[in-house]
């Protein structure tokens, strides 16, 4: 337990961490790097040279000061963050690492500002809000169908579209007991010429097992950081071979009442989640409204899944092509959405913080919208 000085001392520092927040994590990043490169086998690099990275831990650190009183409010993100590093593999003999890097960190970027007391105050804290991860992961792992990574053979690749690719994996090594629509999987590859291990989540596309585990990943091009991970799936992983994977993870699912509609909303490659939780739900008999925004419609995968739903009543179609319409807006969605119903979606950071300002002109409560990001979730900043 933190004293109440303790707490008084963390939440007088809150504009401080507000004005240098990003710098503090992103020494933070660089000096435990230096310290402890074994850990490059695990943090996805890309994030971290595009400041997502820093971005979502300043985020999680400026919400645990604000609601040091009450910690269990930023509960939610926390459970977000615990699947992922369930799904990393994440051990608890890490945290204390991290812990000292990270005050090294404080330490460095406030310098004198950096009190004795302050340094101490944040000590406690982060071995709290460690205790408080390590706990949740903890029972992640026990529910996890397997543990660490294990070796899935390439049983299946199909071209979904232009950018997109499934691939369908199986193991005799494991059986995969369960799968919920929205869940993720974390593949572990080694491609040439690289020093670490590149670890990377891919959305499962279905909840049907029956031939393996079916996973989708788009191949990034875009920008300056090219997808090492996504660009060695597509070239080089054909059908036969073997890719490390951990188990299912993620807590992005429906969790609506039985009689209520929801609506799915995805943008580009988000939509693999939303595919399987389409399948989920309308086996169920739910009504849903399915939007996906796409550039245009060879940017669409999953046509042949899609056609199967065109005939049921429960299920209506709305598609949205950038390139000839622009994109999602407030005018479109308000012919489509009642603001009554649940709203699940994916999409990439910029799709959601855009979708989350259309849903705030809508005066749709923010109870009601729920989402996952390709990208930290902490990141997102609506």
């Amino acid at each position: 337990m933190l004293t109440e000085e303790t707490k008084s001392i963390v939440k007088a520092t809150i504009p401080v961490l507000e004005e240098h927040g990003e710098a503090i994590t992103s020494a933070f990043y660089k000096h435990m790097f230096e310290q402890h490169p074994e850990l490059l086998n695990v943090f996805n690099k890309t994030n971290q040279k595009l400041g997502r990275q820093q971005t979502a831990l300043a985020q999680t650190v400026i919400a645990a000061a604000k609601h040091i009183d009450h910690l269990e409010a930023i509960i939610p993100n926390v459970n977000q963050i615990a699947h992922k590093h369930r799904a990393l593999e994440i051990k608890p003999e890490q945290y204390p690492i991290v812990g000292e890097n990270l005050i090294w960190a404080i330490g460095h970027v406030l310098g004198d500002a950096a009190t004795p007391e302050i340094i101490d105050a944040w000590t406690k804290t982060y071995g709290v809000i460690a205790d408080v991860f390590i706990q949740m992961e903890a029972a992640l792992y026990d529910e996890a169908d397997w543990q660490d990574f294990v070796p899935f053979k390439v049983v299946d690749i199909k071209q979904e579209s232009t950018e997109v690719k499934s691939f369908t994996v199986q193991s005799d090594k494991v059986k995969v007991k369960s799968i919920k629509a929205g869940q993720y999987i974390t593949v572990k590859v080694h491609p040439e010429d690289e020093q670490n291990d590149s670890l990377r989540h891919y959305s499962i596309c279905s909840v049907d097992t029956t031939i393996g585990i079916k996973f989708a990943v788009k191949r990034d091009v875009a920008g300056t950081e090219k997808g090492l991970v996504s660009n060695y799936l597509h070239d080089h992983i054909k059908v036969g071979d073997e890719i490390l994977l951990s188990a299912p993870a993620g807590e992005f699912t429906v969790e609506a009442p039985a009689d209520k509609s929801i609506v799915l909303i995805s943008g580009g490659v988000g939509m693999t989640p939303i595919m399987a939780m389409l399948e989920a739900e309308a086996a169920k008999g739910r009504d849903i409204k399915f939007i996906h925004s796409a550039y245009n419609r060879d940017a669409v995968p999953f046509k042949s899944e899609i056609t199967k739903y065109h005939n049921k009543e429960n299920v209506q179609f709305y598609f949205n092509y950038s390139e000839s319409a622009g994109r999602l807006n407030k005018t479109k969605l308000a012919d489509i959405i009642n603001g009554n119903e649940e709203i699940y979606m994916c999409g990439s950071v910029a799709f959601m913080e855009g979708m989350l300002e259309v849903f705030n002109e809508m005066n749709i409560d923010r109870s009601q919208v729920h989402f996952e990001p390709f990208g930290p979730k902490m990141s997102i900043t609506i």
